[in-house]
């Protein structure tokens, strides 16, 4: 099916996508939650049947062979890291000695930072934007306080104009004589948009600068390139459109050309793979993203990975990025058609062009937050981000056109009997 913006309006037309929809048989291979229509798996996705028999099969692993799992396993947990880190390798356009399942996001931005962070002479700033997800801005601006403590200007945000969108020639201009290293999002976790990560990573290395990229908010719904385009490394979490479960070991891409770089935070999990059980004292890291490991793996928290990942190789990542371009882009013209005029007053906050957005859609509102608990309370699942965007996700593995029919048609109902009046202004913990 291609990507068309020749939409129709009424429930039928969407019956009629989702029944010419090649790949509306994964539905089933999920659990959705009862009686929802679950449009949050940019922030967490749903666990799928393949996962839970990963996890199912790594339990009783765990009851039958105790310590011996670690090699007598169906995947040898000892192995586990590489194996996952292989087969992610291929959705992001990876070797597979370049990609590891390891840690956390946030750990790994600190492990592949202070790696790379090496400030001289003017060289010293770290350049990052003021749009990215706060946990990278913690990390860098805590690594900037370990390494330069007595400087106040290390840290360098890339501004946006709108407050909604980067500008990618801004963020190059920023790319001085003063810069060594960059960390920018594939996607901004608000808006959606999708930065133009070849041409960021060209301009960087014209200027001497090395550069990477948070890919929490894309991989797994974008196809990536990262060693066509020269990226030098790369972090991103599985527990959004990898489906791999709440807080699921995160992933960390290095190009090759920087195997022999030594790896700022050792660990005896990034041994030399056949020699880590010699013990030395010495550190001799494995000349791979696996020597970038800190600690044993966390075999529980990464067994759902390899039915996740094995189901998401099968459909193909171009398959999803298609649909996901279509759902998208049917959300954003029933918006235009019918949410976008007085008394309801919604806007999208995402780029219409396909080749700059990612897998979710900004749906913008004076009253977001409260309109976010209205749908809840209908059963729609999606999520709020301050100041006034609803982020709504429809995740091509197992969502349908006419939930994303049902969408508007609550959205609609909220305003017309002015349900979200009757929630708190006050946000949960948790939106």
């Amino acid at each position: 099916m291609m990507v068309t913006d020749k939409f129709e309006m009424g429930e039928d037309f969407a019956k009629r996508l989702d029944s010419a929809d090649p790949l509306a048989g994964l539905r089933a291979r999920f659990y959705i939650p009862d009686g929802s229509i679950y449009m949050d798996g940019n922030s967490l996705g749903l666990l799928s049947r393949a996962s839970e028999s990963s996890v199912l099969r790594v339990l009783d692993e765990w009851k039958t062979l105790g310590i011996q799992g670690w090699l007598e396993a169906k995947q040898p947990w000892f192995y586990l890291a590489e194996e996952l880190g292989a087969k992610c390798a291929k959705l992001v356009g990876a070797s597979p000695r370049e990609v590891v399942a390891t840690g956390t996001t946030t750990v790994n931005i600190h492990s592949i930072i202070n790696t790379f962070y090496k400030p001289r002479s003017k060289r010293r700033r770290i350049l990052a934007d003021e749009l990215t997800f706060p946990t990278d801005i913690y990390a860098l601006g805590s690594i900037a306080k370990l390494r330069q403590p007595n400087a106040r200007d290390i840290l360098v945000l890339a501004r946006s104009r709108d407050g909604r969108f980067l500008d990618e020639d801004d963020i190059v201009a920023l790319m001085d004589e003063n810069v060594c290293l960059a960390l920018l999002p594939s996607v901004l976790y608000r808006s959606g948009q999708l930065l133009d990560m070849r041409y960021l990573a060209e301009e960087a290395h014209k200027r001497g600068v090395h550069i990477g990229f948070d890919c929490s908010h894309s991989v797994g719904v974008v196809p990536h390139y990262l060693d066509r385009w020269n990226v030098d490394f790369a972090v991103w979490c599985s527990y959004k459109y990898l489906n791999g479960g709440p807080g699921s070991t995160a992933f960390l891409y290095l190009n090759k050309e920087h195997f022999d770089l030594e790896p700022a935070l050792a660990g005896w999990f990034g041994y030399v793979k056949n020699k880590q059980f010699d013990l030395s004292l010495e550190f001799e890291h494995a000349r791979n993203a696996g020597g970038w490991q800190i600690s044993s793996p966390a075999i529980l928290s990464s067994a759902p990975l390899e039915g996740a990942l094995e189901m998401l190789l099968e459909v193909g990542i171009e398959s999803i990025r298609q649909k996901s371009l279509q759902l998208t882009s049917y959300l954003m013209y029933l918006i235009d058609e019918l949410l976008s005029k007085h008394p309801y007053n919604f806007g999208v906050g995402t780029p219409r062009e396909e080749e700059r957005r990612g897998g979710h859609v900004a749906v913008e509102h004076r009253e977001a937050m409260r309109i976010s608990e209205a749908l809840r309370i209908k059963g729609v699942i999606s999520d709020f981000r301050p100041p006034n965007i609803i982020r709504i996700a429809p995740i091509p593995l197992y969502n349908r056109y006419d939930e994303v029919w049902q969408i508007i048609q609550g959205l609609k109902e909220i305003i017309d009997g002015k349900e979200y009046e009757k929630i708190p202004k006050q946000r949960k913990g948790i939106s």
